[in-house]
């Protein structure tokens, strides 16, 4: 299974990445309806940290967002949720140890392959989100750092035009020493008569 194409079927919700069980079915070529059963079967596998049902809010959410992305996952959301959903039908969402338990509760192989696919896809997901963090504190550990550095030459511009400034008021206070013109100088002949 491409990892692109589970990675686009991952959401955050309520501060976790998760995927949708009609999407979940899709990939593992069974009926929404088929997990849903397995997953009633054994509730006691799928605690909240691994699955939750959304709210009705969190899905008109989900929908008017994805419609907005991309008008063909919408038709595919359409035409899942006729066929595996009656109208109030709220889908569940599954964080990575949920996919990880349904692959165990469904027991195919094609589940199990999947199920590892998806694995590595959340796994390739922390990895990004983490280099993307690392990369964002050293961004700004050197902004900071080149702030420190602005600031101390700023500091040590100011000084010197103070110094410069000084000097020249001095210059300017004193009085201007007479001196000898500069030239030749000339001397005066007397004539003896």
């Amino acid at each position: 299974m491409n990892s692109e194409i589970i990675h686009n079927k991952i959401y955050e919700i309520r501060g976790h990445k998760v995927m949708l069980d009609y999407e979940i079915a899709e990939m593992y070529e069974v009926e929404t309806k088929r997990i849903n059963e397995q997953v009633k079967r054994n509730i006691e596998r799928f605690p909240e940290d691994f699955m939750f049902q959304l709210t009705e809010n969190e899905w008109e959410i989900m929908r008017s967002q994805i419609v907005t992305t991309s008008e063909s996952n919408w038709s595919q959301i359409a035409t899942s949720s006729k066929k595996h959903r009656g109208k109030s039908y709220l889908p569940f969402a599954f964080t990575e140890h949920g996919v990880t338990m349904l692959a165990s509760v469904l027991r195919s192989e094609k589940a199990v392959k999947v199920s590892i696919a998806v694995v590595r896809a959340f796994i390739s997901l922390k990895q990004y989100i983490s280099d993307r963090k690392n990369i964002s504190k050293q961004i700004n550990s050197i902004k900071d750092e080149l702030s420190e550095r602005i600031d101390e030459q700023d500091v040590q511009i100011i000084e010197i035009y103070q110094v410069l400034d000084k000097l020249i008021q001095e210059k300017e206070e004193q009085k201007p020493v007479e001196r000898e013109p500069i030239g030749f100088k000339t001397k005066s002949k007397k004539k003896n008569h």
